[in-house]
């Protein structure tokens, strides 16, 4: 078997703050039912438990929400010492989780170093642009709150990156945001474009982004990079790895960069698994793990076409100079949710925009040469 990784939200969509552009508080409000609490000690030990009489060699477990340390330190203890008991076949077992900072203290930080967890920490740019977006439930900003975060993880020696979403707030400021990361010492950085709400018409919000705010944030963001690596300074972003991946013909690891989607198990507090974050909706329900294990799950996965359906690409991309770097995109960016086919990527243009302008410079990366 391939190794299996798991995305669990122990917390479901709860969160302890309310960021403006919030794209599960989106599911949340799509699907019959809204937040499913806390997990029980009981959904957690048959997630894990099930995991295991499937996995071979490797598994992950990665956690987000909501925010997923609304669950508590005593869950993810538990979580701990339940892989530990039902690891029979002594397979590799990695952590992650995606984190807003907000509960994050000492007790935390070292419960993170002592079980390598690798962290990502949301931190929506500098000060101005992130309190402009991420408020807590009374209406404040929390950049400070993340900011202690971080120096709490430098501190302890625990390995994060930053996650990103790209706003139009922050396209205005990438170069004063980019100089913040760096003078920080985050040096490893993620970026994801903001989605507007499913039914929605895209780029109305003050917030939200259109094709063309979308690739001048890549073509500037890019030259900031381009420059400082090639002044030797060692900066990853996440993308633009996984380009130059894609042009030494080396498989992506980024999920939306493959072309078509992949098994994912997005694993709700209830025990509901889902195909993709992106799709945690009441017609994509896979199966339970209380009840099913994941031979059952994959074979819905298939009987649902949710892979296969990612496939076919429009006739503007089997034509397009960029096809083969580009590969069409993330399926939520092509997907109307009007039960139709997959469609042109929102961000078709941007791509465009970026890829002429950057290409040259990507495969002197890429390949060694000018």
């Amino acid at each position: 078997m391939p190794p299996i990784h798991l995305l669990i939200k122990p917390a479901s969509g709860s969160c302890n703050m309310v960021c403006r552009y919030c794209f599960y508080r989106d599911e949340v409000e799509n699907r019959e039912t809204g937040l499913y609490g806390i997990m029980t000690d009981e959904t957690l030990e048959n997630v894990i438990r099930r995991t295991f009489e499937f996995a071979e060699r490797e598994c992950t477990f990665a956690f987000q929400g909501g925010e997923p340390t609304l669950a508590g330190l005593p869950f993810f203890r538990r979580l701990v010492d339940l892989v530990k008991q039902w690891n029979r076949k002594r397979v590799k077992v990695n952590y992650a989780i995606q984190t807003n900072g907000f509960c994050i203290d000492r007790e935390w930080v070292e419960f993170f170093r002592d079980n390598r967890f690798l962290v990502g920490l949301s931190l929506d740019g500098n000060k101005e642009v992130h309190d402009s977006l991420r408020f807590d439930r009374q209406g404040r900003g929390t950049f400070s709150k993340v900011m202690r975060a971080a120096q709490l993880f430098d501190t302890y020696r625990v390995d994060y990156n930053i996650l990103t979403v790209v706003t139009a707030p922050l396209v205005r400021s990438i170069n004063r945001v980019y100089n913040f990361y760096i003078r920080n010492g985050f040096v490893y950085q993620q970026y994801i474009p903001c989605l507007d709400a499913i039914g929605e018409e895209r780029g109305g919000r003050d917030f939200s982004l259109t094709p063309e705010l979308y690739g001048k944030f890549l073509m500037d963001l890019f030259d900031l990079w381009y420059m400082d690596i090639k002044k030797g300074k060692q900066v990853s972003i996440r993308y633009f790895d996984n380009l130059i991946m894609v042009l030494r013909d080396i498989p992506p690891e980024a999920c939306g960069m493959l072309g078509c989607c992949t098994i994912q198990n997005v694993v709700e507090a209830d025990g509901e698994v889902y195909p993709c974050d992106f799709y945690v909706l009441d017609p994509y329900q896979l199966g339970n793990l209380n009840k099913v294990g994941f031979e059952e799950i994959h074979q819905k996965r298939l009987e649902t076409g949710f892979l296969q359906s990612s496939l076919p690409k429009p006739p503007e991309c089997r034509s397009c100079a960029w096809k083969s770097i580009c590969r069409g995109g993330c399926r939520r960016d092509r997907d109307q949710f009007d039960g139709g086919e997959l469609g042109l990527s929102y961000f078709c243009k941007s791509y465009q925009m970026f890829f002429a302008h950057a290409i040259i410079r990507l495969q002197e990366l890429a390949y060694g040469r000018r």
